[in-house]
């Protein structure tokens, strides 16, 4: 069984353990928590390519103990001449979920990286080389890395919709058929590509020769993304949500990320709250938080230039009161409701000196939208699929306007002055995984560790399933399954340790400099300790 890591000096937690390692050896050079964590964010865009990279979005947050964390954006916008008109006019009447038409966003994650690199120097006194943090990255996309088996089961199981899209056999396949486990994936034109930022700057990723590369890759693909969408594009630093906990104070990004739901699924639970973690009414109270969050979500989140009320009107004490005040915590709401699903890496760095970041990226599903640029080898995300062509609907697809992101990093400021970084992969599971790991460690004491390693349930639809009812592990107790049946949910019971159930973890900073973390056992991870 896993335990919890614990040390002073510094801690890197990844899905990947290459992406921890690249961080730690980052902190043991003498960089900070940023610099550890871009250069184990270009590490997992290598090892981990099926569920982000270079052609994706992320979203930070950077904070010390008794300081409201700082949150960068690094998302992309709709491309100008992605409108509903342009669409109808491919001969499309809705938004593919492969192919070059669902390569219709801006990459946002390297921007991001440019953005927390200029914080780190300006801020925290960074000074690490942008070319020794991408080393590692550099040196396992060239020499190659073994197939994880995520990535195989993944390629095997979405073959049939992304073997023909432009590039993606030459990189995801062998000889036509998903690539071995622990077979070598190399991938020489990422390294030349990122060899290219660590020489010129990530900037040039968006404004200047590799900019222009990816441009005429895209236009050439049939992809409505050019140049002058990339040149447009930055990561801004915005304000964080946050919400009390009881006495804790947790923090998420803002829309167009979910952490709204996140938040406001946390403090409904505070007001419902079960005696002990795990049982019947944990996970049923959790589970009809979770409801009623999705549906406010649904109702309001969206680029923020086109929402009517601003997400912090959601968090106001006395809504969610009223909210609280309609879940049964004996019988479990109608259900279904639209779900996303959603493939990611969540990371987290802690440094010495007592800077923590929560961190995470995408490229939408699984390989995104499956497009491999063939000078740069970038996979594209489809994180444009989330835009509706109705022209009533919430997130209809407009020219550069920001998509509905299900990706969200966690910083919570506990009462007695610990701070915790934390997160998952899942797509609609991150908020439902967060507030798993905040209950079970937080207010019910459970190890760190063994509140990430505890079974998790997903409520709805995932990586391409249509069921959106109740998964709960089989690690579950008889008695768990049976009383959520009483209640009236409608679940199925899976394998003991899901991957849709996501790859969490957590670092926690104690007054005292002690690091304590934890990885998640479902993934490739570890947590490495300075």
């Amino acid at each position: 069984m896993l335990q919890t890591k614990r040390g002073y000096a510094g801690m890197v937690t990844a899905p990947h353990h290459l992406a921890a390692q690249a961080g730690l050896e980052v902190l043991r050079d003498g960089g900070n928590a940023i610099e550890a964590m871009i250069a184990a964010a270009a590490t997992i865009a290598v090892v981990y390519p099926h569920m982000n990279g270079l052609g994706g979005d992320g979203f930070w947050l950077i904070g010390r103990s008794g300081e409201v964390p700082t949150a960068i954006r690094a998302c992309g916008r709709s491309a100008a001449l992605a409108s509903r008109d342009w669409y109808r006019g491919q001969g499309v009447s809705q938004i593919p979920s492969r192919g070059p038409l669902a390569a219709l966003t801006v990459a946002g994650t390297v921007a991001g990286w440019q953005s927390a690199l200029a914080l780190s120097r300006e801020r925290h006194g960074g000074r690490l080389p942008l070319g020794r943090l991408l080393e590692h990255a550099i040196r396992h996309a060239a020499d190659g890395v073994p197939v994880p088996r995520t990535l195989h089961e993944n390629a095997r199981n979405k073959i049939a919709e992304l073997r023909d899209v432009p590039g993606f056999a030459d990189v995801y396949l062998e000889d036509g058929s998903p690539p071995a486990v622990g077979s070598r994936l190399r991938q020489e034109r990422v390294a030349a590509t990122l060899e290219r930022l660590a020489e010129a700057g990530l900037g040039d990723f968006y404004r200047g020769d590799l900019a222009r590369s990816l441009a005429r890759d895209l236009e050439a693909a049939g992809s409505p993304i050019r140049l002058p969408d990339l040149e447009e594009h930055e990561a801004p630093v915005v304000a964080p949500l946050g919400v009390n906990v009881g006495r804790h104070k947790v923090y998420n990004l803002p829309p167009p990320t979910q952490g709204l739901a996140s938040l406001l699924l946390l403090a409904l639970y505070d007001r419902v709250a079960a005696e002990e973690a795990d049982g019947v009414a944990h996970v049923h109270r959790l589970v009809e938080c979770t409801k009623a969050a999705f549906q406010v979500r649904d109702r309001n989140v969206t680029d923020p230039d086109y929402m009517k009320c601003p997400a912090t009107s959601s968090l106001d004490a006395r809504s969610i009161d009223a909210l609280a005040a309609r879940i049964s915590k004996e019988k479990a709401a109608p259900w279904p409701h639209p779900s996303e699903p959603g493939d990611t890496v969540w990371l987290a760095a802690a440094d010495g000196q007592g800077l923590v970041v929560s961190f995470i990226q995408s490229i939408y599903w699984e390989f995104g939208s499956g497009l491999v640029l063939p000078a740069s080898g970038v996979t594209w995300q489809n994180r444009g699929t989330s835009f509706s062509m109705e022209a009533d609907h919430l997130n209809r697809l407009e020219p550069r306007r920001l998509p509905f992101h299900t990706i969200q990093p966690a910083m919570a400021e506990l009462s007695d002055g610990r701070l915790m970084a934390y997160g998952t992969m899942g797509g609609e599971g991150q908020p439902q995984s967060q507030a798993a790991i905040f209950t079970r460690h937080v207010l019910y004491g459970q190890e760190l560790q063994a509140a990430v390693t505890a079974p998790r349930w997903l409520l709805g639809r995932t990586w391409g399933e249509e069921a959106t009812n109740l998964k709960l592990e089989a690690r579950f107790d008889e008695e768990v399954v049976a009383g959520l049946e009483q209640r009236g949910h409608d679940l199925v019971v899976v394998g003991p340790f899901e991957e849709m159930m996501g790859h969490a973890g957590a670092i926690v900073r104690h007054p005292d400099g002690l690091l304590e973390g934890a990885s998640d056992p479902r993934s490739d991870g570890v947590v490495a300790v300075r």
